[in-house]
């Protein structure tokens, strides 16, 4: 691990050199390629810098112990020392784990009222108010591609794309089935109920990531429609694009621009097809990936929002980390919650990781 920190020093300090020159200023797409290099490396280097102060500091701190009269400063200083290199010895260790390449990518959501009916449907609507006030609370932008509702304010689907740095990084953890329990508005006695939604959880995928073969599609216009059936306009602006060699289908009517839609429906449509590749592609690997979080599988329970508790429990986690406000949660403060899965994600992959 040491010998590839010292070479990613080296790689580090070689971008920063280059960054000053005169033929690199001088080309704009050269500097922002090295800026951006550098700008990655930054983290491991600063942490193995620090690494390195601390053992320095231990080696000094052990031989002022032989000095009595500093003995006591000495072993203080030690103990500090000590512990800040294992601290940043296990950050380390964090950094250099393998980056999923997605991660900064902007990501493309769905949800789907599940089981339950009309109350599934309203849940679905609660996931996606949750999900918008998160994105705006990190300054993200979201802008809904596909929805249909239902005449009590419900969503039966919905897909909507939320742009900004490491949304996909954030947002991934959050595929998979959502269950609540509360006593439905429609449910006159009172009684406690059990619904559920799902999410699915795209990274927004560019062309010279995944290239379409325009002649496999089938594309169909047809009027923008809103909950019982009422016109939102009259032109055929809504686009159906069909993939024939899959049949996956994909739906965008939010804007009122025939092009947009279109856009918007390609880009979806590739994400999903992107997604159906590499899960192709990984099927030999499923093994070693069971213990990983967000990985998409919509059947698989995640969390339960339970209203009578005020409480929401991922049942990713363990512990006393597995709990958490539900106020808070359902109006988007899903940090907290977030950084629990990010964590947990790393220490399975660290694990993993030592076991090779």
């Amino acid at each position: 691990m040491f010998e590839k920190l010292k070479l990613l020093k080296n790689q580090y300090e070689q971008l920063c050199a280059r960054m000053e020159m005169p033929e690199t200023y001088a080309d704009p797409a050269l500097y922002a390629r090295y800026e951006r290099e550098s700008r990655e490396l930054a983290p491991i280097v600063e942490a193995y810098c620090a690494y390195e102060r601390a053992c320095a500091s231990m080696e000094e701190a052990l031989e002022l112990m032989g000095d009595a009269e500093m003995k006591e400063l000495a072993q203080e200083e030690y103990t500090a020392a000590k512990a800040d290199k294992e601290r940043l010895e296990q950050e380390i260790k964090i950094l250099l784990l393998p980056k999923d390449p997605n991660d900064s990518k902007n990501v493309i959501m769905e949800i789907r009222g599940g089981v339950g009916g009309e109350e599934g449907m309203l849940f679905a609507a609660d996931l996606f108010r949750m999900y918008s006030m998160y994105a705006e609370s990190r300054g993200w932008r979201t802008e809904i591609a596909n929805i249909s509702e239902t005449e009590l304010g419900g969503i039966k689907e919905i897909s909507f794309v939320i742009e900004g740095e490491g949304a996909y990084s954030r947002l991934k953890f959050e595929a998979g089935g959502h269950r609540v329990q509360r006593v439905p508005v429609t449910e006159s006695g009172g009684r406690i109920h059990t619904s559920a939604a799902t999410v699915a959880v795209l990274p927004e995928v560019e062309d010279i990531d995944f290239k379409l073969d325009m002649n496999e599609l089938k594309i169909d216009t047809f009027r923008s429609s809103g909950a019982g059936g009422q016109h939102v306009n009259k032109t055929e602006s809504a686009i159906r694009i069909t993939h024939l060699p899959t049949g996956t289908v994909v739906e965008c009517q939010d804007e009122r621009s025939q092009y947009k839609n279109k856009d918007r429906a390609l880009q979806i449509l590739r994400a999903k097809l992107y997604e159906a590749e590499q899960a192709r592609q990984n099927a030999e690997l499923a093994s070693q990936r069971r213990n990983q979080i967000g990985s998409g599988d919509r059947s698989e329970r995640i969390r339960t929002y339970n209203f009578p508790q005020n409480r929401v429990t991922d049942h990713r986690l363990t512990g006393d980390n597995k709990n958490f406000n539900l106020q808070s949660i359902i109006n988007g403060s899903l940090d907290e919650l977030i950084d629990c899965l990010v964590t947990n994600d790393q220490a399975a992959r660290l694990q993993a990781q030592a076991e090779e």
